[in-house]
């Protein structure tokens, strides 16, 4: 149990500085192209911060676990707006610009409402599916970055262009700070979820929590990060981005490799756990979290504390059913 630990603690700092290096490029990018942080957050950085999902999932769809790979993706998604995005909103709300948040709302809402229509149907996840799932990431970045190279670049003062750190060195820190992220998530998820199974915690339970938190630990680094260096509209950009990146290409991958079928372990009422609770939950938070954001252009902390006592709940009866 030693040995599990250490490698824990060594994942835990692997995080820690991968996010902070992983903050710094990113922002430092968005600072040189005059782009905004929100847009920066949902593509680049949710492209970072989602590698260990991508990782896990399609290792457990490869080794005949596809309960993980399904559990791993709506799970994360739960997990990082109830949980992550809700600290965030819950410490520090603030102003969004809606603009910046409707492309990768509406590209999340499209992918989830065709992911939940072949769980309540066939409930089985085909290669095509995954393909259309990864065709559907492909026009989103396709239109996020249309979006970006269209906004008018503002000339640079030169206080603004003194401070700019190179670009050599902006990207080496993305890169460095994703390796090291990746790394850290992937210690974390490995130890961690022996030792659940150790304490005799069901498989798709460890997935729908414990390795779902587990891989959404970069999201949580990034957010803390984020809002220590005051970049908040980044925080919540990656958010959403590593939500969609969830389905579309984390699934995406997973299920083109190889197809697998919704878990049909857990019970409620006599019906699947997932289809009764799990889908409708990531429906719910994501609308409480980006309907008001895209209504008002601001988030409250009354939604942080509403998603987090979701969540609290959402767990507990993970572990009672």
């Amino acid at each position: 149990m030693i040995v599990p630990v250490i490698l824990f603690c060594i994942g835990l700092v692997c995080l820690i500085k991968g996010g902070d290096w992983f903050v710094d490029g990113a922002t430092g990018i968005a600072r040189r192209f005059h782009l905004p942080e929100l847009l920066i957050g949902a593509t680049v950085v949710s492209i970072g911060t989602t590698l260990p999902e991508v990782m896990v999932s399609t290792t457990s769809a490869l080794g005949g676990h596809g309960e993980i790979a399904y559990g791993n993706a709506i799970g994360s998604v739960i997990c990082n707006t109830a949980l992550i995005a809700a600290l965030t909103i819950a410490v520090r709300p603030g102003k969004i610009d809606p603009k910046s948040l409707r492309t990768p709302v509406t590209f999340f809402f499209l992918a989830a409402l065709f992911y939940a229509g072949i769980a309540y149907t066939t409930g089985y996840f085909s290669r095509i599916a995954g393909l259309i799932l990864l065709a559907l990431f492909a026009i989103y970045m396709i239109t996020t970055v249309r979006q970006m190279t269209s906004k008018p670049v503002a000339a640079a003062s030169e206080e603004t262009a003194a401070e700019t750190e190179p670009l050599s060195k902006e990207l080496l820190l993305l890169v460095a700070g994703a390796v090291l992220i990746a790394i850290g998530a992937n210690l974390l998820v490995d130890n961690g979820t022996r030792i659940a199974q150790a304490l005799g915690v069901p498989e798709s339970v460890i997935a729908l929590t414990f390795v779902a938190l587990g891989t959404s630990l970069p999201e949580l680094v990034t957010a803390i990060t984020s809002l220590i260096k005051g970049h908040s509209a980044l925080s919540l950009g990656n958010i959403v981005g590593a939500n969609l990146f969830n389905l579309v290409l984390v699934s995406g991958v997973s299920v083109a490799l190889a197809p697998f079928s919704i878990p049909q372990t857990a019970q409620i009422a006599g019906h699947n756990a997932s289809l009764v609770m799990d889908i409708p939950v990531m429906f719910a938070v994501m609308l409480l979290l980006t309907v008001p954001a895209l209504l008002r252009g601001k988030l409250s902390r009354v939604q942080g504390i509403v998603l987090l006592a979701i969540y609290a709940v959402f767990c507990a009866i993970q572990f009672s059913i």
